[in-house]
């Protein structure tokens, strides 16, 4: 959730450059058995055998859920894969670029200014604020980040979009389910496809919900009878205030706080336990800006995050922040939404300064999984993506080797376990 990432779709060899189809041509149908009769499906060849083999198990599927044939038949005739999408996946910005680079990105000064317009421009935020307890600064920061205030809604087709991420298979469960949404939504008359563009992802309208989600948390929040995330800004942030609300969002209560920890700290409490603030009071950590926690705040629950290790700043994240989660399970996406609408509600910048960051390349980052894994800490696959897993794993191995254990993983820390690994089975 990149699903902020918009490029223009190629369409290769002979198909129509208006619908990107190639000219029908029939696979026959598959093979009945008495008691289990297949539909018959007469498809275009798309020119992939494997997009084609994955073509037909899904139209069986989705006839099986209930969907349609004359529906299946109109929308995946001529269906073709789209290479550019396969080569986007899994090339969001949360997982390769360092927090502190993508937190300057986010909460920039024309963001601010703009979102600060945009805001004080729709009267809709204040009855939508009212009505779903979200804060519109939240809403209006979700807003800046999925699509620029609606500036950039990407022009994928979904159906193309998600048929390709089903077919190369690494995420086939997840876009299968977003397909079948989508075609859904066209069958029940509320959209046609030519409406259904969003992400390579399949993230859809000012507010890029996938399909599932709009099935489900969409609504009219403009009053014409429609839930039109496209071209109704009201519509966009009062789903994405229903989905917020629907996921648990505490009225009234913070969504984070800067905080300040002691020298000699224990940094292996983050990600650690969810307190109120006075147990973390009681272990030196305090409201950077001296302010004191609201009364809401005093009693929620809140864990320690350390985005850029012991130096930089730390926050106490509150049930509000994994609410944005919720949206993006992003720690950095979280972090971003929040401290824009901080700052959209005129609070001052963060008191510790981000650190200067070493991009860490690919090889750097599963490098250092496989080496804590001959060390005897376990990270999980070694992905290169460091996660919750691959930070515990950091923070154990710190504590044995009598460092901060923070699970910054710092170009200085994959040079230490790499020499530190030498040797090891």
């Amino acid at each position: 959730m990149d699903r902020r990432s918009f490029l223009v779709l190629l369409v290769a060899g002979c198909a129509d450059p208006a619908t990107g189809l190639t000219p029908q041509l029939a696979l026959g149908p598959a093979a009945p058995t008495p008691h289990n009769p297949e539909p018959v499906i007469n498809l275009a060849t798309s020119g992939s055998p494997t997009f084609d083999a994955w073509l037909r198990s899904f139209y069986i599927k989705a006839v099986r859920a209930g969907l349609p044939s004359d529906l299946l038949d109109r929308e995946l005739a001529g269906l073709t894969p789209n290479d550019r999408i396969s080569a986007l996946d899994s090339r969001q910005p949360e997982f390769s670029r360092p927090v502190s680079d993508y937190i300057r990105g986010v909460v920039s000064d024309d963001r601010i200014a703009i979102g600060r317009r945009r805001r004080d421009a729709l009267p809709a935020l204040s009855r939508i604020e009212s009505q779903y307890g979200v804060p519109r600064d939240v809403l209006v920061a979700i807003w800046g980040l999925e699509s620029g205030f609606g500036a950039i809604l990407g022009d994928f087709d979904v159906i193309r979009a998600m048929a390709t991420l089903a077919a190369d298979g690494r995420r086939r469960e997840f876009a299968e389910e977003q397909l079948m949404a989508a075609l859904k939504i066209i069958g029940s008359g509320e959209f046609p496809r030519s409406r259904l563009v969003g992400s390579w992802a399949g993230a859809m309208g000012q507010t890029q919900f996938i399909p599932t989600t709009f099935l489900a948390t969409a609504i009219d929040g403009d009053g014409d009878g429609r839930r039109d995330l496209w071209g109704s800004s009201a519509d966009a942030l009062a789903s994405a205030a229903n989905l917020l609300a629907k996921a648990g969002w505490r009225r009234g209560e913070s969504w984070h706080r800067e905080v300040t920890a002691p020298p000699g700290f224990d940094y292996a409490l983050t990600e650690g336990p969810r307190e109120i603030p006075s147990w973390w009071a009681e272990r030196g950590v305090r409201a950077a800006d001296g302010r004191p926690f609201s009364m809401a705040d005093q009693q929620a629950p809140a864990e320690l995050i350390a985005p850029s290790g012991a130096g930089g700043p730390l926050f106490l994240a509150f049930p509000n922040h994994f609410m944005i989660r919720r949206y993006n399970n992003s720690t950095a996406y979280a972090l971003g939404v929040g401290l824009l609408a901080q700052r959209l509600g005129g609070e001052g910048q963060l008191v510790r300064d981000w650190p200067q960051e070493t991009p860490l390349a690919l090889t750097d980052r599963s490098d250092a999984q496989r080496a804590l894994a001959r060390l005897g800490f376990d990270p999980g696959a070694p992905d290169g993506i460091v996660g919750i897993n691959t930070r515990k794993a950091l923070r154990e191995y710190q504590a044995s080797r009598g460092l901060v254990a923070d699970g910054y993983l710092s170009l200085e820390m994959v040079r230490r376990l790499r020499a530190d690994s030498i040797g090891q089975p």
